[in-house]
């Protein structure tokens, strides 16, 4: 299978189809269609056509009078040319132009194949356009193509240098970490065992169980299958330091799919029990395939919307609870740039109206002297530091122990008067991540 013609269908898929794209490359890849010295050269057009559509688009409005007119096929195939000029250095120009004509003529006609010719030809002569005299917001929304209204709210949280270095950062390759499941390896014994097979990995400097893949393949390897490892960001890992569970503690993981969070914290109790819901059935059946495949006992999952979770248990029930909350997910731009392009500010405004729901169901059920934790992978204040106020004004207190709980080199990021921890996608490369501890008083 041509490898352009390939990225050009899943790009179809996700943009006009609505697909996922993490899962429409997943598909494609496990066809096996593609001859593996493709796969990167997939991957990249892929998700780097995705994650640069802003820029490429300004690239190509100048050219493309009536953009609804064109074949379905055309505009994703000139922003995917584009992309490939600009951005991969080691693809000449005259091959990018070839081959988007010869794609262009076998999907559509000799007439589509001269329109792409003249539009990538006209592109090619007059280079990368010049963004010095734009307004910085417009600037950093074009140059690394994010969404304005994003772009316009990162400025007045964050400033113009800060919202600009998490928009660059966010075009390149997300790092590759896995979790090691601590009830069956230590860290130790993974990195050699990953050595044998010809993966290169380190410690995590944010997670005690956490490796970062510096080269090799890992997703080649049987380590995930056979519940050696799991995929997991590390700023994702870090909420299991913050809930702390014991070997005695009945825990409440209330917003649990895919169970990453759950599993890791089962991992690193010894007896025990913890109930991970989520309120689609299909997504609980993923979490108790989740714990089959660690070899984890102890975990029940059960489709249930957490907002009615005070109708399933009785009051003050659990020892510990996470609520990892329904958020925008504007923190993992890096991993899936579709989601720049599908999420809308006027869609996301009623969130915390759901997490404050959530939140109102489930504090009841902390015991007294227990431990919640609230986390987002999300940067947005209305979704974080204003929740965490909300928890307050609704009688828990600061949990003073976060900051002693977690890996040394987070501590200082902890104040003395808040129990919580923001990590931006700068900080250390991690998606964006919240998150907060709370006691119910005795």
């Amino acid at each position: 299978m041509n490898v352009r013609h390939a990225a050009l269908e899943t790009l179809i898929k996700i943009e006009q189809g609505g697909a996922y794209s993490t899962i429409a490359v997943n598909e494609l890849l496990n066809q096996k269609k593609l001859a593996t010295k493709d796969v990167g050269l997939y991957t990249e057009l892929v998700y780097g056509t995705l994650g640069r559509k802003r820029t490429l688009d300004y690239i190509l409005e100048k050219r493309i009078h009536n953009p609804r007119k064109l074949d379905r096929f055309v505009l994703p195939l000139l922003r995917m040319s584009v992309y490939q000029l600009f951005y991969l250095d080691k693809v000449p120009d005259r091959a990018v132009l070839h081959e988007a004509v010869e794609i262009a003529k076998r999907m559509g006609h000799s007439g589509t194949g001269k329109f792409v010719n003249g539009v990538l030809r006209n592109v090619i002569r007059d280079g990368f356009p010049d963004l010095s005299g734009l307004p910085d917001a417009e600037r950093i929304a074009v140059e690394h193509s994010h969404p304005d209204w994003l772009v316009a709210d990162w400025i007045e949280t964050y400033g113009v240098e800060a919202t600009e270095a998490m928009c660059k950062l966010n075009n390149e390759p997300a790092p590759v970490t896995v979790r090691v499941n601590r009830k069956r390896a230590s860290v130790a014994e993974m990195i050699e065992r990953l050595a044998d097979v010809g993966v290169v990995a380190i410690p995590s400097v944010l997670s005690a169980d956490g490796l970062v893949i510096e080269s090799g393949n890992v997703h080649q390897t049987s380590f995930i299958d056979i519940g050696l490892l799991s995929i997991q960001d590390e700023s994702s890992m870090i909420v299991a330091d913050a809930l702390d569970a014991e070997a005695s503690s009945h825990v409440l993981d209330a917003c649990a799919a895919p169970g990453g969070k759950a599993m890791h914290t089962a991992e690193r109790m010894d007896g025990g029990t913890l109930v991970a819901l989520d309120l689609h059935p299909h997504k609980a059946k993923l979490i108790e395939r989740q714990a089959k495949r660690l070899h984890i006992d102890g975990v029940t999952a059960l489709a249930l919307d957490a907002r009615g979770a005070g109708d399933k248990f009785e009051p003050e029930s659990f020892d510990r609870i996470l609520l990892d909350v329904p958020c925008s997910g504007l923190g993992v731009i890096r991993r899936k740039p579709d989601i720049k392009w599908t999420k809308e500010k006027a869609a996301l405004a009623g969130l915390p109206k759901v997490q404050r729901e959530i939140i109102d169901a489930v504090l009841p059920l902390l015991k007294r002297g227990g431990t919640l934790v609230y986390s987002t992978c999300t940067i947005d204040p209305s979704e974080n530091e204003e929740q965490a106020d909300y928890i307050l004004s609704n009688g828990l207190t600061w949990d003073e122990t976060l900051r002693d709980r977690l890996p040394e080199v987070l501590r200082p990021m902890v104040s003395s008067d808040r129990a919580e921890l923001k990590l931006l996608p700068t900080t250390f490369g991690t998606d964006g991540f919240y998150i907060a501890a709370f006691k119910k008083e005795v």
